[in-house]
């Protein structure tokens, strides 16, 4: 299989400069605020962006190096499949946040519920829309022994450097 080159839109700049202590999630992350520096040759491509309260936001894992096809996630203490977690080490280190987006000043996006290290390559945005992005019915796999679990209070530590 042909590899896929992907070059960054921007990058994305919030407190968080150590994994350590970071949150988990968006959802854990209230309050904590962020900016993305759009390239310049991306800003058309914001047009109407500012109507959305929210958006999801890809972006590379600059600082995992390596995969592990099992892992410990943060919410649980016994392995399971890469792909059945949201663990950052990944064959593709990946990650995806939908945050509160605050305020567009041209290239600049003031986000809020930020939970990715400061410098993360940012891959691509898309608006967040609850009427294509959630789902009734799901099951959650493992997760739902800790589906009454308070995800603000859970912080990440160094198990994934």
């Amino acid at each position: 299989m042909e590899s896929i080159l992907i070059k960054p839109i921007g990058v994305i700049y919030t407190p968080h400069t150590d994994i350590n202590n970071m949150p988990i999630q968006p959802i854990a992350a209230e309050g904590m605020c962020g900016f993305i520096e759009l390239l310049p040759e991306f800003v058309p491509g914001l047009q109407d962006i500012e109507g959305f309260s929210h958006i999801t936001l890809l972006y590379y894992l600059h600082n995992i190096s390596g995969y592990e096809l099992q892992v410990i996630p943060f919410m649980d203490t016994v392995p399971h499949g890469i792909f059945a977690t949201r663990a950052p080490k990944r064959p593709n280190a990946i990650g995806i946040s939908t945050v509160k987006l605050i305020q567009v000043d041209y290239n600049i996006l003031y986000i809020e519920q930020v939970d990715m290290l400061t410098g993360s390559p940012l891959i691509d945005i898309k608006p967040f829309y609850p009427r294509y992005d959630n789902r009734d019915n799901v099951s959650v796999g493992w997760l739902e022994k800790n589906k009454d679990m308070h995800i603000e209070q859970l912080f990440s530590d160094d198990r994934f450097k």
